[in-house]
């Protein structure tokens, strides 16, 4: 009965026209991407509507970076499973498979409440390491990490869960969870931050019931739905050692990769706060959140690309890997030219939506996007080039290149801000994340050379 459920509800990417079923993984996680990004500007939206607007997004951006540094250990789980998954399926070994999604949603659950209960317990010294100035900032950005604290296991689960459907091939039902979260945060948000006046309080607790929300039909949907990949999912229970090793293995180098982003990022956060005051804080938060266009979407095509290439690396067919991430790149390259123009053209007209208040903040917000606008072709070598590796289960290069280029991104901060003032911060961030791609690139270029050049005969996959 189990090898048939995942035999009947795991989407095959070994067969049939590569691009076809690139997207048909990829459009709903771009979908979801998408999603995340406007969840995050709803909020952002709404409290530049409230009184001390430049107060509420400094804050609000403020805690996100703790947030973000979360995403290191969230990607533990992701990771494990959706290599686990794929992979393993890709083999026809359901029964593996299955043990890799269960191990890593534990994991992930574990993982979740230790960091949660982390940002509740210390959150007056975590504030204190980005050098706030200003009482309210402070105070209201405690407040803000305390909150969304509660939601961090429920995050960590869902994103665990995201990892078994993309690596089944079945990204959809990630999309209509994560709908549903955003509709609840936009029903919310308005009223708790405006009307009944709660502020950043009022985005924080909005913000856990989405996530709890997102959570429960998750559950529902692995444990319920007719399209889920394994019968008697269990997220409870003991974990296996032989899997665990496997798992760290191959998420702790994109675990580290994104912590070391975000501490790094962290750190020029606090240059920025430092010498340039909240105000500009602001600008770079809702313009990350514009730009995070190209990132979360261009992400998701890659968590794509992961998917695709682990069910072809577990078939064993390799020219069917070089095809795909052949596609993968001039797909990702068309999709960053169009946000490029995007961001010079149409920067100052979105940022307006967000904050326009004091008048001068427009132009450093148009300024900040027409500055990140160099660096988003270099996303797509990167997104194309990391998704190939650790389909793989190569997670290590495209971690090594990542963590490279951002050790050096606070020195490029200071030096250009010497030249050029605060638009030097902007043009530190685009000079590393240039570097990443391109070294991205150079290392998978290589690598591909040592591939075998014929598929080898394997096991049929647990499909249809």
């Amino acid at each position: 009965m189990e090898r048939l459920i995942g035999m009947a509800n795991t989407h095959d990417l070994t067969q049939g026209d590569i691009l076809k079923k690139l997207l048909k993984v990829a459009v709903p996680i771009m979908g979801t991407q998408l999603m995340q990004m406007l969840y995050n500007l709803t909020d952002m939206f709404w409290l530049g509507r409230t009184a001390d607007s430049v107060v509420a997004v400094a804050s609000s951006g403020l805690a996100g970076m703790y947030l973000w540094l979360g995403m290191a250990l969230l990607m533990i789980g992701r990771m494990g499973s959706e290599i686990g998954t794929s992979q393993n399926l890709g083999m026809g070994d359901t029964d593996s498979a299955k043990d890799y999604a269960q191990n890593s949603t534990r994991i992930a659950l574990i993982l979740g409440i230790l960091y949660g209960l982390m940002l509740i317990v210390f959150a007056r010294p975590l504030v204190k390491v980005l050098s706030v100035t200003d009482k309210k900032v402070f105070d209201n950005t405690c407040v803000y990490l305390r909150i969304v604290g509660l939601g961090i296991p429920l995050t960590y689960v869902s994103a665990a869960i995201t990892g078994i459907f993309n690596g089944a091939g079945n990204s959809r039902l990630s999309f209509w969870a994560n709908a549903v979260g955003l509709l609840v945060n936009m029903i919310l948000d308005p009223l708790m931050i405006l009307i009944w006046g709660w502020d950043v309080i009022g985005a924080a607790i909005a913000t856990v019931i989405a996530q709890a929300t997102v959570c429960g039909l998750f559950i529902l949907f692995i444990k319920r739905h007719h399209h889920r990949p394994f019968e008697k999912f269990h997220i409870l229970g003991s974990l296996d050692s032989a899997k665990i090793k496997q798992i760290t293995k191959w998420s702790l180098p994109v675990a580290m990769e994104s912590g070391a982003f975000t501490i790094l990022a962290m750190v020029v956060t606090s240059m920025v706060t430092y010498y340039y005051g909240e105000t500009a804080v602001a600008v770079q938060r809702v313009g990350s959140q514009i730009e995070s266009l190209s990132w979360l979407i261009g992400g998701g095509f890659s968590s794509a690309v992961t998917a695709f290439v682990g069910q072809n690396y577990g078939a064993r067919k390799w020219s069917r890997i070089r095809k795909g991430y052949r596609i993968s790149l001039f797909t990702l390259l068309a999709w960053e030219a169009l946000v490029t123009v995007f961001l010079i053209f149409g920067g100052r007209f979105f940022f307006s939506l967000f904050l326009s208040e004091p008048p001068e903040i427009l132009d450093m917000g148009q300024t900040y996007l027409t500055i990140l606008a160099g660096c988003q072709l270099a996303m797509a070598l990167e997104g194309s080039c990391a998704g190939t590796f650790r389909g793989m289960g190569r997670t290590l290069p495209p971690s090594l290149c990542s963590i490279a280029s951002n050790l050096i991104r606070p020195g490029l901060c200071w030096v250009f801000a010497q030249w050029m003032g605060l638009n030097g911060m902007w043009l530190g961030i685009t000079v590393s994340a240039v570097l990443r791609g391109i070294m991205m690139f150079i290392w998978y270029t290589l690598f591909e050379r040592n591939l075998p050049k014929v598929d080898e005969a394997m096991p049929q996959p647990a499909f249809q």
